[in-house]
């Protein structure tokens, strides 16, 4: 019976010590794990002979991952809307809630329309159509990795073009 090779395997040997060090670092035991894992798929996926130094490869890897996660959870902080409070509902009686609504639309509707055209395809197939972007990818002919470039691209300029639609 054959050995895998060296460089598959050495993600295990740095498997505790990642886990362990970015746990104390955020705090959280399942944030790393999941960082670590999804840090470790991607070595295995790939060609990672050519890896001068895997610990640290992995390390960065793992941290940026966790930097991802934080950044997206400061954009995408989201609350249902039966789940805000009275004060926080939007008015439907009040007066000028069809115009800050439209107004909002057009500003929308411009900013999509102010996207190259497969970076809108891609926000709108993932955020309206519900496709995933392996889906996205695999429709566009594009990697999975250009389909989160588009979205973050999108998601971004949306979120700079409507910013004076936010509550202040």
């Amino acid at each position: 019976m054959s050995c895998p090779p060296k460089s598959k395997n050495s993600w295990l040997a740095h498997y505790r010590e990642l886990v362990g060090a970015w746990t104390r670092r955020v705090g959280n035991s399942h944030d790393a794990e999941d960082a670590t894992h999804d840090a470790i798929l991607r070595v295995l996926e790939t060609d990672s002979g050519a890896l001068v130094n895997p610990r640290a490869y992995l390390h960065r890897s793992v941290q940026n991952r966790l930097i991802d996660s934080h950044r997206q959870s400061k954009v995408l902080d989201l609350v249902p809307l039966h789940e805000l409070d009275e004060g926080d509902h939007p008015l439907l009686t009040d007066p000028d809630a069809a115009a800050r609504t439209t107004q909002l639309l057009v500003s929308l509707k411009a900013g999509l329309a102010e996207l190259p055209l497969k970076c809108r395809q891609v926000f709108l197939w993932h955020r309206l159509e519900g496709f995933t972007q392996e889906e996205i990818a695999q429709k566009l002919g594009i990697s999975v990795n250009m389909v989160e470039k588009y979205m973050i691209r999108a998601v971004r300029h949306l979120r700079d073009r409507m910013q004076n639609h936010a509550p202040h």
